[in-house]
């Protein structure tokens, strides 16, 4: 698909050097976007260096090294239009009494509290526009139990709300927030449903009505209508991608 609206504009993406932040990134910068991507690990061999890129090493959980990074990312492409909050974490599926306090906190750092700080860090410079999109990255697990264990179950359901407030606060100042919800992504991060006799993930493609995994170019795809023109009129709501799975 191509939208000729993203010429020119400048995306921001966090999680940017793999899964479904990767395909994103890829995307919008084959659809004639600038990307300031974000991620803990140096560029993938997957983005090719070009002017239109900007790629930054940061975490998302260190507040100050986040600032810095979107601050200089700013410098390089200008203020991004559009917001793609994707960096997350699993938590390997633990319920709460197997939770430790450390983990519980990097994954509400990773999964949620990065996305106030990008949101906060661009919002101003939207509003003085009167145009901003944001498409934050829950999950199935924001909405129903299983999807992950208790942190991130927490995590996510938390992503659906502050993105649903987000949208509700500032939708009459030119903002758009909405979420993506994917189900069962063959991503880095579901690596360990492939390993060994790879049962587990046989199992999830079992269990989801459409039989099979998803890969990250479908959420990509996806993410790319509804940062469009096309989907103005979708504001504050969570667009599942999960093969059926919450039909059942």
């Amino acid at each position: 698909m191509q939208f000729e609206e993203y010429v020119g504009q400048t995306v921001l993406v966090t999680g940017a050097a793999s899964g479904i932040g990767l395909a994103q990134t890829q995307s919008f910068l084959a659809q004639g976007a600038r990307v300031i991507a974000i991620d803990r690990q140096p560029q993938p061999a997957a983005l090719a260096t070009t002017t239109a890129l900007h790629y930054q090493v940061a975490d998302v959980t260190d507040a100050d090294g986040l600032t810095a990074a979107i601050a200089a990312g700013i410098q390089a492409l200008g203020t991004p239009s559009i917001v793609c909050n994707t960096a997350g974490k699993l938590d390997g599926y633990q319920p709460t009494l197997a939770t430790d306090l450390a983990t519980w906190q990097e994954i509400i750092a990773t999964d949620l509290t990065s996305q106030f700080i990008v949101t906060n860090a661009v919002l101003p410079a939207m509003l003085a526009k009167h145009h901003g999109i944001f498409v934050n990255m829950a999950s199935i697990a924001g909405l129903v139990g299983g999807g992950g264990g208790a942190a991130y179950t927490a995590a996510k359901h938390a992503v659906i709300g502050y993105t649903k407030q987000l949208d509700l606060d500032y939708a009459s100042q030119g903002i758009r927030a909405n979420c993506l919800a994917p189900g069962a992504i063959d991503t880095p991060m579901n690596a360990a449903d492939f390993a060994g006799d790879g049962k587990m993930a046989k199992w999830v493609a079992d269990e989801t009505p459409a039989k099979r995994w998803a890969q990250p170019q479908e959420v990509a795809d996806l993410t790319l209508f509804l940062a469009s023109a096309h989907a103005d009129y979708i504001h504050g709501t969570v667009v599942p991608i999960d093969g059926g799975w919450l039909a059942k």
